[in-house]
C-alpha cells in the first residue's frame, strides 16, 4: 500500500485530478482549494481553481 503525503500544493492538485477522474468533483474541488491556499502566486491559484470549477463546499465560503 502506498501512503499519499500532502507536503506541497502539487500533491493536492494530483489528488484533485485523481478524484475528478474517478467521478468525485466535490472532493476534487476541496483538494484544489487546499492547493490554492498553499500557493503563494495569485495567477497559479487562479489556474488551479479554474481547472476544478464549481462552488466551494467549505463552511464560511
Amino acid at each position: 500500500m502506498t501512503v499519499q503525503t500532502f507536503n506541497r500544493p502539487s500533491d493536492y492538485v494530483d489528488a484533485a485530478r485523481e478524484m475528478a477522474s474517478s467521478g468525485r468533483p466535490a472532493l476534487a474541488r476541496l483538494l484544489a482549494e487546499e492547493a490554492a491556499d498553499l500557493t503563494p502566486d495569485s495567477a497559479a491559484k487562479a489556474r488551479i481553481l479554474a481547472e476544478f470549477p464549481g462552488r466551494s463546499f467549505r463552511q464560511g465560503d
